[in-house]
């Protein structure tokens, strides 16, 4: 897969940079789907009684019906994993020292709040007692 990449031709500066992106954002979707893949097992090695029926074909079934249900889940998103992994690569690719971004989010937070405030900051006509 990695020579079939390699092996396209060159794209131009918007089209490598939109390229890219995709591939990040592909990568971090595969990260995601291990990752869940790995809790899903976890949560199944942790059984609390003896399975019934248990076999080693039904526990075949089970890793194969596991493995396509975290896939799916990575794909709608259902985590948020490969969002901030592939927002993090963006940020790393960009240049952003983690401070800075830190810094970025609270201006962002900050001016949203304000914005906020202003728009629900108006006088009421209650009456006190």
């Amino acid at each position: 897969m990695i020579n079939s990449l390699n092996s396209q031709a060159p794209a131009t500066g918007g089209d490598a940079a939109a390229q890219r992106r995709q591939e990040l954002r592909q990568a971090a979707q595969a990260f995601e789907a291990v990752f869940i893949r790995q809790l899903i097992g976890s949560m199944r090695n942790a059984k609390l009684g003896e399975d019934m029926f248990g076999s080693q074909a039904t526990e075949q079934f089970r890793d194969m019906a596991d493995a396509r249900l975290a896939d799916s889940m990575s794909q709608q998103g259902t985590f948020g994993i490969a969002d901030m992994l592939a927002a993090q690569f963006e940020r790393q690719q960009a240049g952003i020292r983690p401070a800075q971004a830190g810094a970025q989010v609270e201006q962002a937070a900050a001016a949203a709040e304000a914005a906020r405030t202003s728009s629900t900051a108006q006088p009421s006509n209650e009456v006190t007692r």
